[in-house]
């Protein structure tokens, strides 16, 4: 539903203001076609399952994460002007629209498709955690060679598949993580902190080798208009320096928040342990304890 959204046009550089109606049209197809979901499907579909606010507001959310990357100024800069400004796109599509997608994503809603087998066969397959994060890194690093990066800036189907390819596998990156389907689990937290710091490796090579290069790698961005006095090298500095801080940042914060919600778990788990120990005393000396409900 989301793929034709990230249409890249092509057209001569200017930083004039578009209001991009093939984004806007898009945007507005996956938005009511999520609201007709949760609201004519939901009694066939889900048993009656209430769909939280915080569901809409997450994929909402979403959608204008791909909208900002898609649309004006953003798209503009990007494709004419400065690799740092695409580099922010590209995180827009694989850091921060797909968890907020998957999300607000109601787990009634996702088990529709589910229910073919054989959907459900090659989606099992494909979010098994090895296999996502192995065709993530791949396309990242596929995408960020300098001659994929100059055919896909002058070449816009081909551009257009990069942009599908990047949200697609980012989708499936995240999966382990944010999975609300029993059927096809989240990992455990422990894995979730150790997945995410493997994820975060690969990008991180990527970006040292755009940061500390003596030369400019993409010869699009270094014969394009420059912007802001910014010139080819210190773009391409500044594109590396995105990919790695901002893709840290994000990893990084997830990581912070399986650990602290693998802490409470345990620290729960123990606090219920110590309770019964006391019980059991209790009961041992003749004084029955009641357990709290």
């Amino acid at each position: 539903m989301m793929l034709p959204l990230l249409h890249v046009s092509p057209g001569e550089s200017a930083l004039g203001w578009n209001w991009h109606p093939d984004v806007l049209a898009l945007c507005a197809v996956m938005l009511i076609g999520y609201w007709y979901a949760v609201t004519s499907l939901r009694a066939r579909y889900s048993d009656g399952a209430h769909v939280q606010k915080r569901h809409v507001a997450l994929y909402v959310s979403g959608v204008l994460a791909l909208y900002v990357a898609s649309a004006w100024p953003i798209h503009e800069i990007a494709e004419n002007y400065l690799a740092s400004m695409h580099m922010v796109q590209h995180m827009l599509y694989t850091m921060i629209a797909p968890p907020l997608l998957i999300a607000g994503m109601p787990a009634w809603l996702l088990r529709v498709p589910l229910r073919d087998r054989r959907v459900f066969r090659v989606a099992k397959w494909l979010t098994l955690p090895i296999v996502a994060i192995v065709i993530f890194n791949a396309l990242q690093v596929l995408t960020h060679l300098p001659e994929t990066v100059d055919t896909a800036l002058e070449t816009h189907w081909f551009h257009l598949v990069v942009h599908i390819g990047l949200v697609s596998s980012a989708l499936l990156m995240w999966w382990p993580i944010l999975s609300p389907l029993e059927e096809l689990p989240r990992l455990s937290y422990p894995l979730q902190m150790g997945y995410l710091f493997v994820q975060s490796l690969i990008p991180t090579v990527i970006a040292a080798f755009i940061t500390f290069s003596s030369g400019v790698f993409y010869h699009y961005y270094a014969t394009a208009p420059r912007l802001w006095g910014i010139d080819a090298l210190e773009d391409q500095q500044l594109a590396g320096f995105v990919m790695k801080i901002l893709g840290s940042l994000i990893l990084w914060g997830f990581i912070g928040w399986a650990f602290f919600q693998w802490y409470e778990r345990e620290n729960a788990g123990s606090r219920e342990a110590r309770g019964d120990e006391v019980r059991d005393e209790m009961s041992r000396m003749g004084l029955p304890m009641e357990k709290s409900s």
